[in-house]
């Protein structure tokens, strides 16, 4: 059994633990496919490089608000994919080959990586030639998550796609059908909606992205079904072949045929396929790895760091959290810690979506004094500008104080606009000193988050 200094399984944030300030030590990296984990190869880049393509696309189909005669004489599938891969996988093949050809003191294992017992690992090489035995003096698992498959879609014997695998399809389908009311969801209902797919959602809750402020899901789903046929609050029952395609049977009797159905109802930690208990770590309910603010398992010498840990599964918090990694596993004596700091998200769908701190159904729950202040993109100038397009900012404080408690956008460059209230949230700044303090540029488009914060 070879043995060295540490092991990091999983080649996302996890890749970004290991720098030139390991160089002393004996290192090893394990990972199954890919390098460069979900975000690089079927999560946050490709999505939003096809996102911003639909967006181009949608920009000609309504231009002629704009009194521009343009016309959208159709989207060549195949290169829009190979474009963008064409640009992703070299860079993983580049971060491959870089950890095995440039850095010494380093070592690559190819395959599925599970615990033998503390701190030793078997890797199941994935070229089926065999097994490593390794261990180590200390480990990071950064393993990531996968799409969930629910039942009945798992037992039907259907094709399906999911996330994973649905942007390198070899040709656009007519009709998709989209299981799941989730950001992944609305996401790729916009790329492939926008590119000239007829798209069909359908969701258990009452309304798509669940998650957000209640007014944002609300007016989101309103928006939605003037782009594709929403099946809200409603369960799918089975699954079967219906000539090329598939049929989906609703709880309500309702069918719905596609070309190709795309399941994108959630993701799940992959720290159930490693054998974690051999090594004394423990997880939550939901599969999660338990971590202390350290980011340490309660396994001695095992972090965890990323979706396969966190309870908020987004790339800026896995990156953030393999810094600390990182530093505590150079600078034992001198440990950092995860904050409170509120984190940000965006959707990329049409209209954008962002969001920062409580939500208003948060503040009831919690039993806050707070008030809520909104303005709709059409009533500031550069809203006049774009036509009037649908949206609005809306912040939410504390009463009395001012102190921000969260904020919500739906609109237009949302994951932009929302920046400054990202700061403010974040470094105290109350809601009338972040209105009245700093100019803002007028008429640009983020006087509808200033007068949002007037309007508190």
């Amino acid at each position: 059994m070879r043995h060295h200094d540490l092991v990091v399984v999983g080649t996302g944030s996890g890749n970004t633990v290991v720098d030139d300030s390991f160089a002393h030590l004996d290192v090893a990296i394990v990972e199954r496919g890919r390098f460069g984990g979900t975000c690089l190869n079927a999560g946050c880049i490709p999505t939003k490089m096809l996102a911003h393509t639909a967006d181009v696309a949608q920009a000609v189909r309504g231009s002629a608000r704009f009194d521009v005669d343009a016309r959208l004489d159709g989207v060549r599938w195949p290169d829009v994919r190979d474009r963008v891969f064409g640009r992703l996988d070299p860079q993983a093949r580049d971060g491959r080959r870089f950890r095995e050809q440039d850095c010494d003191h380093v070592t690559v294992y190819e395959g599925d990586a599970r615990f033998t017992g503390p701190r030793t690992l078997r890797i199941e090489r994935t070229d089926g030639t065999g097994a490593d035995d390794v261990s180590a003096d200390r480990i990071v698992i950064a393993t990531g998550g996968r799409p969930v498959v629910p039942e009945p879609v798992a037992s039907s014997g259907v094709a399906f796609e999911t996330s994973d695998t649905v942007m390198r399809m070899p040709r656009l389908p007519e009709r998709l059908a989209v299981l799941g009311g989730g950001y992944i969801a609305v996401e790729l209902a916009h790329v492939f909606g926008s590119l000239g797919a007829q798209v069909t959602v359908v969701d258990v809750a009452d309304t798509l992205l669940g998650g957000q402020d209640e007014d944002v899901a609300r007016r989101f789903t309103e928006l939605a079904r003037e782009r594709w046929d929403v099946r809200t609050g409603r369960e799918l029952t089975a699954v079967e072949a219906a000539g090329d395609g598939v049929r989906l049977t609703l709880d309500d009797g309702a069918t719905v045929e596609a070309d190709t159905l795309l399941v994108a109802v959630g993701r799940v930690p992959n720290g159930d396929t490693m054998d974690l208990p051999k090594a004394g770590i423990d997880t939550h309910e939901d599969g999660r790895i338990v971590v202390d603010a350290q980011l340490r398992t309660t396994a001695d010498g095992v972090w965890a760091l990323g979706d396969v840990s966190t309870a908020v599964p987004l790339k800026h918090v896995a990156n953030r959290e393999a810094a600390i990694v990182a530093h505590n596993l150079l600078h034992p004596d001198d440990p950092r810690e995860t904050d409170d700091t509120p984190v940000p998200a965006a959707v990329f769908t049409d209209p954008q979506v962002a969001s920062v701190g409580m939500t208003e159904q948060d503040c009831r729950d919690a039993g806050l004094d707070w008030t809520a202040g909104a303005t709709e993109y059409r009533d500031t100038a550069y809203g006049w500008a774009m036509e009037d397009p649908p949206g609005f900012v809306k912040v939410l404080a504390e009463r009395g104080t001012g102190r921000l408690l969260g904020a919500h956008l739906l609109g237009p460059h949302a994951s932009i606009l929302v920046q400054p209230l990202v700061v403010a949230l974040s470094c105290g700044i109350d809601a009338r000193t972040l209105a009245e303090r700093p100019y803002w540029i007028h008429p640009a488009l983020t006087e509808v988050v200033e007068n949002a914060l007037r309007a508190v």
